[in-house]
């Protein structure tokens, strides 16, 4: 009998693989769930809002925090200072001299980065007093494009290290030189696979206190782990592991991996509290969230691939590049070598040649998103397998399939050391063929050609890694350095169940979920080993480091919860089954093997005796004197697993970096509109093998999640940077994620081929279609479009370039204003137009010389000061979007020919970002004494003010520039200018594009 028919035999049966509805959802629904945000705070708590850099690189000069200090219900400011007074710079995972702290302390190195921290009695009174802060930077040049980076002559993010390279390793497996000098041909590719994030619905959120009589610091984060950094946490906090309390809530609205990021908002937080004397509550906005908070490492690979005349891979050099922003912030290099054992992905590869490399930009730091490594290995090499279809004239598929690990070979050992556990990869592929109906998306691409139509079909095949191995990151080590270090390895699982005295079960576990539905799962193992139904048994996934029983490997990433966790629900319930086993043995003088538990009875196999669960059960606690002598009592077991196959990298640098790998196989049917350049996907296909699999329905939504977020990365998410490092995509109206319209439902396919390495045989799903549906889409493209350089997102006026089609000029009067780069970086406007106003060109000329006039027709102008001809000082507060910055603005009038034509212009600066531009005004005499004033303006942002994006910055410079011409329309004693209808009609929806 094997230890997946022992679960079924012994239990409540038909739990596991059944498709349970979750049990988490009727609160949600009801919308009761307990949010970090929900719930109660500690009276006198203060709230906080932290000071962000405008700047994507400068040097802090100096920093005055009285002014804000002054306000009426600020309590505190952190500033660099304290930070260095209490606290140590962050851990990094490569040996070299640069310091990452919790707020900006020397300089700041990218726009976003916190410089100071304000605690107040509301956030509004926070927030308030982020803008009496003065900050005097000295601006730095700035190193934004990746391979520009790593130039020689870069500016550099830190001097100490000397270069932008933080981290370069080599590697060779097998003996690929006499691969290459040997093969028939050779393919390469170079590819570019963008920044983009998670966005999750509920950003970060963190409740602080310090308490100084013990030095101890208590947090409550929506912190999904990994649980190694609460290690990195302590050593930043300058304290013991066991003065950090780290809490979690009861439900989180999803990470896709980047809460882990909250990490130095924890120790940031933690600080103000300290410095405050009062506990501390942080909540994220959105543009916090998209400018600072994490995103995936763009990377830049150039791979080459050793063929045999037929397609067969024979050989793999990789030359890669991981910008990780302006730190290399823990985990990373992860997304690196995350995915090192399995280079070679599901294809059968000997020899190896690896160059890796980690650069630094001034741009946010990275860190975990969905699939973390998984998505920038696949798009160069299932890329690279389509282009050796393309160059040797081979169907891709095919290629596929010759290069496959063969079907019988498992376990089988990767070139670099992964171990990869079981499957049947031509088996599947034939499969998902079948099942997919790839015969016919075959018929409808020939028809759409032989229409005229642009269609292509896509193919991916990728292996899936789940429960990462401890150790996988030293591999960025050298092996002497290792050595030196001492070993790194495992995946330690913790899961812990208490039986109570009337039968009723709990059960706790070290992983914090953020929707994917652990609770459910987690009573579907316990009720099926005990035999009990799940209204019994209840499930706590709040993680509290203080009292509940978790390690360095604990926490809910890398996909690790249907094998590592639920793997050790079922070893803790089993410990429970025997012990009950053997006390009803006792009870019966039979054997324990013979003890069943099942629909909430304890029977003996073949025979008459039974008694329910909870008499039993209630004895250990009720009547501990009838036990038998070895029974302690109290029903509660706590399981520890870490599997033996995850062991350090050796001295040849083989790590098996994952303990299961998952199958995917992927095609789809893509028709690119000639016109528009949209891509519309026609059918989609993905076919997984997860192992056993423990809920299918929480499988499907899984796999439907991950295929949406890859659907958003191929055709419409970007962080988009200025020349000067501006973040470009602080908003969803530039930042473009797929919703339920844009997102068709995929065919799902499902094999099942047991893990022989976790308890229950199943493997992690939750990430693959991030790494397949990018790359999937991306050879569709390239199919249908018969191009090799693709790069992502996919987006219309992407792929109309890679049609060859020219944008056309606008129509008249359509689409004039425009967000550009900006000389020197930032966002770039311009636009024209014209208004007509009351008077001759003589009278509005004279009116817009006028000092008071200027004032008072200046959108948000608090004070004007005159400090030379024409020339002015002003206080203005511009708002753009969630943006509201008040600007130290010098306004001026000049080019004056009067009473023809004048230039007005404008610069200024705030917390939130710089501004500058001009306006070129003429004045004609028309009809009835009135005047036609035609404009042109060229304005120019960056900063965190840039970080709204082109659209609404575009709206908002329509409004601002058109209340100027209101005002004075009214100021010189009319009306609202008079707009043509195509006019009005811009303005409505420059308006309508202002609010969002």
């Amino acid at each position: 009998m094997n230890k997946f028919e022992s679960v079924r035999q012994t239990g409540q049966g038909k739990q596991i693989g059944r498709r349970q509805p979750r049990v988490e959802d009727d609160a949600l629904l009801q919308g009761r769930g307990r949010y970090a945000d929900d719930l109660a705070v500690a009276p006198g708590t203060l709230h906080a809002a932290v000071l962000r850099s405008p700047h994507a690189h400068a040097r802090l000069v100096d920093l005055d925090a009285s002014p804000a200090l002054a306000m009426p219900g600020v309590h505190a400011v952190l500033t660099g200072e304290d930070i260095q007074r209490w606290a140590r710079p962050f851990p990094v995972g490569v040996r070299q001299p640069m310091e990452h702290w919790c707020l900006a302390v020397d300089k700041v190195r990218y726009v976003g980065e916190p410089v100071a921290v304000v605690m107040a009695e509301s956030r509004y009174l926070a927030e308030d007093a982020l803008e009496a802060i003065r900050v005097e930077y000295e601006i730095l040049p700035v190193a934004v494009d990746t391979e520009t980076a790593i130039a020689e002559e870069a500016p550099l993010l830190h001097e100490a290290v000397g270069s932008n390279v933080v981290s370069e390793r080599h590697f060779r497996y097998g003996d690929p030189e006499r691969a290459f000098a040997e093969a028939e041909h050779r393919v390469s590719l170079k590819v570019r696979v963008p920044r983009s994030s998670c966005t999750p619905m509920e950003c970060y959120v963190v409740l602080a206190e310090y308490d100084p009589a013990s030095a101890s610091y208590d947090v409550l984060s929506n912190f999904q782990g990994p649980y190694a950094l609460h290690s990195v946490m302590a050593r930043a906090l300058n304290v013991p592991g066991n003065r950090l309390r780290l809490r979690t809530p009861p439900d989180a609205g999803g990470s896709f991996g980047i809460k882990q990021g909250v990490f130095p908002y924890v120790v940031m937080m933690g600080l103000a509290a300290r410095k405050a004397g009062a506990p501390v509550k942080w909540v994220e906005d959105r543009l916090e969230h998209l400018q600072g908070a994490s995103s995936a490492t763009n990377r830049v690979t150039e791979i080459e691939a050793a063929v045999t005349g037929d397609g067969r891979v024979t050989a793999m050099r990789w030359d890669q590049v991981d910008d990780c922003g302006a730190y290399l912030r823990a985990p990373e290099p992860a997304t690196f070598y995350r995915m090192h054992g399995n280079l070679t992905g599901a294809y059968a590869i000997e020899h190896l040649q690896v160059r890796n490399r980690v650069a630094l930009t001034n741009k946010t730091p990275t860190g975990l998103n969905r699939g973390f490594g998984g998505p920038q290995i696949y798009f160069a090499l299932e890329r690279l397998m389509q282009r050796i279809a393309v160059e040797l004239e081979l169907d891709p598929l095919e290629v596929i399939r010759r290069n496959l690990v063969p079907s019988g070979s498992f376990p089988y050992r990767a070139a670099a050391g992964a171990l990869l556990d079981s499957g049947d990869y031509p088996a599947s592929v034939e499969q998902g063929v079948r099942d997919g109906g790839l015969d016919e998306l075959l018929a409808r691409r020939e028809n759409a050609r032989r229409e005229g139509r642009l269609y292509g079909i896509g193919y991916t095949v990728a292996v899936e890694p789940s429960i990462s191995n401890m150790g996988y990151i030293t591999t960025a080590m050298t092996p002497e350095e290792r050595r030196k270090a001492g070993p790194k390895n495992g995946a330690v699982s913790t899961a812990t169940i208490s039986v109570g005295p009337l039968g009723d079960i709990s059960a706790h576990v070290s992983s914090t979920p953020q929707g994917q539905g652990h609770r459910t799962v987690v009573a579907q193992v316990i009720a099926e080993v005990l035999g009990v139904s799940l209204e019994s048994i209840s499930v706590n996934v709040e993680l509290d480091t203080g009292k509940d029983a978790w390690s360095i490997a604990s926490g809910n990433y890398s996909s690790r919860f249907s094998g590592a966790v639920a793997g050790a629900v079922y070893q803790a319930a089993v410990k429970v089954r025997d012990r009950l086993a053997g006390i009803a043995a006792a009870q019966w003088q039979v054997e324990a093997a013979r003890i069943r538990f099942a629909e909430g009875q304890v029977r003996v196999e073949g025979g008459e005796l039974t008694m329910p669960f909870g008499r039993l059960a209630g004895a250990t606690h009720w009547a501990p004197g009838t036990l038998p002598d070895w029974e302690p009592g109290g029903l509660r077991e706590t399981a520890f697993w870490s599997p033996p196959q995850l062991e350090a990298p050796d001295d040849d640098d083989r790590i098996n970096s994952s303990l299961c790998y998952g199958f995917i196989f992927d095609y789809c049917g893509v028709e690119i509109d000639r016109i528009t350049g949209r891509v519309t996907l026609d059918r989609y296909v993905t076919l997984h093998d997860a192992g056993r699999l423990l809920n299918p329905d929480l499988v499907d939504g899984q796999v439907r999640g991950a295929f949406a977020q890859g659907l958003g990365a191929a055709l419409m998410e970007e962080f988009a940077y200025g020349d000067d490092g501006s973040f470009q995509s602080g908003t969803f109206a530039d930042y473009l994620v797929p919703t339920s319209v844009e997102v068709p439902e995929p065919l799902i396919l499902h094999r099942e081929t047991p893990s022989p390495f976790t308890p229950l045989g199943a493997k992690g799903v939750g990430e693959g279609n991030n790494m397949s549906t990018p790359v999937c889409i991306a050879n569709a493209v390239a199919d249908a479009l018969g191009i090799a350089d693709i790069e992502l997102p996919l987006t219309p006026s992407k792929v109309r370039a890679l049609i060859g089609i020219d944008e056309p000029p606008c129509p008249q009067g359509v689409g004039e204003d425009q967000a550009a780069p900006a000389a020197g970086g930032g966002s770039r406007l311009t636009a024209s137009d014209s208004v007509t106003l009351p008077g001759s060109p003589r009278v509005v000329f004279d009116t817009l010389l006028d000092p008071e006039t200027l004032q008072a027709i200046i959108p948000g102008c608090h004070a004007l000061e005159l400090t030379g001809e024409n020339a002015y000082r002003a206080d203005v507060t511009v708002g753009v979007g969630m943006i509201r910055a008040r600007f130290d603005a010098r306004v001026a009038l000049s080019d004056l020919d009067p009473p023809h034509s004048l230039r007005l212009s404008g610069s200024g600066t705030s917390a939130m970002g710089s501004a500058d531009g001009s306006a070129r005004i003429r004045l004609t005499e028309i009809e009835d004494g009135y005047t036609r004033l035609d404009y042109d303006y060229d304005a120019s942002v960056g900063g965190k003010v840039a970080s709204v994006g082109g659209r609404m910055l575009q709206s908002a410079s329509r409004m601002i520039i058109g209340q100027i011409f209101s005002r004075l329309s009214l100021r010189m004693g009319g009306t609202a200018p008079r707009l043509s209808l195509w006019q009005r009609f811009k303005t409505l929806f420059g308006r309508l594009g202002g609010r969002s």
